[in-house]
């Protein structure tokens, strides 16, 4: 139902390197992330880590954790599907880097944020098929 998980997170200057990797790992346990080092826009140190998770067990797992989440969110989340599917299939979720370091996962709207893009695995690969099976995985 999954083809593929991938995450990017952005670490300002300003932040602690150890517990973003740290809130990510809440995420994503098995998270092993590239880093690549750049300059934002004020030419200020940015750190951005990334992954592409394939492994099914990794992939259900995320899931898992995924559906357990609380009601209230799932249900949130499933009325945004429309909004936050692409046309080829890719979902678009963000989680708050604060509530993951706690252990919660809290899906926002603002950037300071892991990124995280799902791949459903949609024949055809349209948009309302994938939706569909959106709905499925999250119970709704």
């Amino acid at each position: 139902m999954i083809h593929n998980i991938s995450y990017r997170v952005f670490i300002q200057a300003t932040e602690n390197e150890e517990k973003v990797q740290e809130s990510l790992k809440n995420i994503f346990p098995g998270a092993k992330p590239e880093i690549e080092h750049t300059e934002g826009y004020y030419n200020n140190p940015v750190t951005i880590l990334s992954q592409k998770i394939t492994k099914k067990r990794e992939i259900k797992e995320f899931i898992q954790k995924l559906q357990a989440m609380n009601n209230e969110d799932i249900i949130k989340i499933s009325h945004d599907f429309e909004r936050k599917m692409d046309d080829k299939g890719n979902l678009f979720l963000r989680f708050d880097k604060q509530e993951a370091l706690k252990g919660n996962w809290k899906v926002v709207e603002h950037g300071d944020s892991i990124h995280v893009r799902i791949k459903i695995a949609a024949y055809p690969a349209k948009k309302d098929v994938a939706i569909k099976i959106a709905h499925e995985i999250f119970g709704i």
